[in-house]
């Protein structure tokens, strides 16, 4: 049975377990404490969520989830099937962002992805089911399997923030790249779920240290 982060007693055991296989996450649990769950909606809303947040700020990416919601609701695969071209240009969605939301919507009406299998497969299974749909790449896939799902092994080696706060976090000469972190991370299953969270968090303690000594 696939295992979920779902209390943050379930982050507190994956941060023992990381502290007693390399003491080096000791500072940076003592920095962030218990990391947020993050956990947000699944199935197709979910999905289009992150879709929709690629390459965005937080800002613009809530402000064109607005506009989405609104413009589509309700936001089904059928929804996005039946819209024409003029409302997805009035969602305000990018047309590379138009085309994975249709390629998702086509692959769950023909069967080809079923969000509830996706709820009782391996993080291995879930990444490759994801982005074998058009426009869906590594880093959707990885948010997906991390907070839409919950899956307590999910990892996101292609994020530029955490790959940044594991290179101060472990004192790399460089930031490492997809590839090296998601090496160095096999070290830390099965739970690298607590990992990233915890890496997103310190990257979050670094730029505030960087805003007090600007």
């Amino acid at each position: 049975m696939t295992q979920l982060i779902t209390t943050e007693a379930d982050l507190e055991d994956g941060m023992a377990a990381l502290a007693v296989h390399d003491p080096r996450w000791l500072p940076i649990i003592t920095s962030t404490g218990v990391p947020p769950l993050r956990r947000r909606e699944g199935g197709f809303p979910g999905l289009a969520a992150i879709i929709v947040s690629q390459q965005l700020s937080v800002a613009s990416a809530r402000a064109v989830w607005a506009r989405v919601e609104t413009v589509l609701s309700p936001l089904t695969p059928e929804r996005i099937l039946a819209a024409d071209d003029e409302a997805m240009r009035l969602s305000g969605l990018s047309r590379p962002k138009q085309k994975a939301m249709r390629a998702v919507a086509t692959a769950v009406a023909e069967g080809r992805l079923c969000f509830d299998r996706l709820a009782e497969a391996t993080a291995e299974e879930v990444h490759h089911h994801l982005t074998a749909v058009s426009g869906i790449g590594p880093w959707t896939a990885d948010i997906y399997l991390l907070f839409c799902l919950g899956h307590r092994d999910g990892f996101a080696p292609g994020d530029l923030a955490i790959q940044e706060a594991a290179r101060v976090a472990f004192d790399l000469p460089a930031r490492p790249g997809a590839a090296a972190l998601e090496a160095l991370a096999e070290g830390w299953r099965p739970w690298r779920g607590v990992a990233a969270r915890l890496l997103w968090a310190y990257y979050a303690v670094l730029k505030a240290r960087e805003g007090v000594n600007a």
